[in-house]
C-alpha cells in the first residue's frame, strides 16, 4: 500500500454492526502511537469506538491492517486513525502458533533517540549517520561482539541507520540465533563486527522482571479493564461498604470492557455466576473464557443517590486488549 491509496474500515462503531467507512492511507510506519516495536498505518477512514479489532481493507477486499486506535479530543472520529499492519499481525500470529509466545530479538545495547542521533554529536564522533549507544548489557551479544558505550552503530546488515527504529526493528524481527552484521564507528574509525541475536527477555532479564512486577502491582489490565482488590477501606471510600468483588479503576475507550458499558468505580462481583473476591479470582475466571463464548458480568454500580444497583453486562467474549483512544 502507498500513501493516498483508498481503504475501507469495517467494524461496529457505537454498536452499529457491519458498518463500512471509506478513506485513504494517510501515512505509513507511524510511530509514537503505541508501544515500542509498533508501527501503524494512519488513515482518515472514520474509526470510532467499536471499530477496534475490525479489518482495514484495500479496494480488492484484502485485509491490510487491524483497526486499533485514534487520536481524538472528543472520543470520536476526528480524521486520524491507526491500524496495525497485517504483516505485523501475521508475524505475531505465526509466532504464537509455532512457539506459544511472541519473541523479539536483541543484542543488548541501549540508547536515547534524541541524543543518539544528534547531528552535532555524530559529526564530532566522525560518523556520517547512525545511533550512538549509551551502554552495553553485561554478557550480551553486543558485549561479546566487542561493542562499547560511545560507539556509533552506522548500519545493520549493510542497511544505513538513521533512526532508533532503523537499529531496533531489523534486530527485533530477526530469528533468534541468527547473526547480524554491524557497522560502527569508534575513535573516528569505521569498524565491523557480527553479533548473534538473542531473546530480548534473556538479554534484559531485569527489565522484564520489573515489567511483570509493575503489572502485578497495578492489578489486572486485560480486555480494556484495569481492576484492583476491593479492600474494606477502599470499599468504604467508594461507597461500597460490605460488598465483595474487584474494583474497576480504569476502562480503555473502544475496548471490550468499554463496549460492554463498564465504568470506572464499578465492582465486578461475579463472572458467569462465579464469585470474584480478588484480582486472582478475576484472572482465573477470565483465563478460562474462550473467544466466541457468552459471558455475563454481575456488576455493582453506585448511583448519585448512594444506592448500589446490580447490573448484568452480557456479551460474546472476544479478546481485544489493543484498542485504545489516545488523548492529544
Amino acid at each position: 500500500m502507498q500513501v493516498g491509496d483508498w481503504v475501507l474500515a469495517i467494524g461496529s462503531p457505537f454498536g452499529l454492526n457491519a458498518t463500512v467507512t471509506a478513506g485513504i492511507v494517510s501515512a505509513k510506519d507511524r510511530g509514537g502511537v503505541g508501544r515500542q516495536f509498533q508501527k501503524f498505518l494512519q488513515t482518515d477512514a472514520a474509526i470510532n469506538p467499536g471499530n477496534s479489532g475490525g479489518p482495514l481493507v484495500d479496494l480488492a477486499g484484502e485485509v491490510i491492517g487491524i483497526n486499533t486506535a485514534i487520536i481524538t479530543g472528543s472520543r470520536g472520529y476526528e480524521g486520524v486513525g491507526f491500524a496495525l499492519p497485517s504483516s505485523v499481525a501475521i508475524n505475531v500470529y505465526n509466532q504464537l502458533i509455532q512457539q506459544g509466545r511472541v519473541t523479539r530479538g536483541s543484542i543488548g545495547v541501549s540508547f536515547q533517540e534524541d541524543l543518539g542521533t544528534n547531528a552535532i554529536t555524530l559529526k564530532e564522533l566522525g560518523a556520517p549517520n547512525g545511533v550512538v549507544i549509551m551502554g552495553v548489557e553485561p554478557g550480551s551479544p553486543a558485549e561479546k561482539a566487542g561493542l562499547k558505550g560511545g560507539d556509533v552503530i552506522t548500519n545493520v546488515n549493510g542497511k544505513p541507520i538513521k533512526t532508533g527504529n532503523d537499529l531496533v526493528n531489523p534486530i527485533a524481527q530477526a530469528i533468534i540465533g541468527t547473526k547480524v552484521k554491524l557497522g560502527y564507528v569508534r575513535d573516528r574509525q569505521s569498524k565491523e563486527t557480527t553479533a548473534v541475536v538473542e531473546d530480548r527477555t534473556r538479554v534484559f532479564p531485569n527489565s522484564a522482571a520489573r515489567q511483570i512486577d509493575a503489572q502485578n502491582e497495578n492489578g489486572a489490565a486485560e480486555y480494556g479493564l484495569r481492576v484492583e482488590n476491593l479492600t474494606p477501606e477502599r470499599a468504604s471510600r467508594v461507597g461500597m461498604d460490605g460488598q465483595k468483588g474487584v474494583l474497576v479503576v480504569e476502562v480503555d475507550p473502544a475496548s471490550f470492557g468499554d463496549d460492554l458499558g463498564f465504568a470506572r468505580g464499578d465492582v465486578i462481583a461475579e463472572v458467569n455466576r462465579q464469585p470474584v473476591n480478588s484480582v486472582a479470582d478475576y484472572k482465573a475466571v477470565m483465563s478460562k473464557l474462550k473467544p466466541g463464548a457468552n459471558v455475563v458480568f454481575k456488576v455493582l454500580r453506585r448511583q448519585d443517590n448512594d444506592r448500589v444497583l446490580t447490573v448484568f453486562l452480557p456479551e460474546s467474549f472476544r479478546r481485544r486488549t489493543l484498542s485504545k483512544h489516545l488523548p492529544r
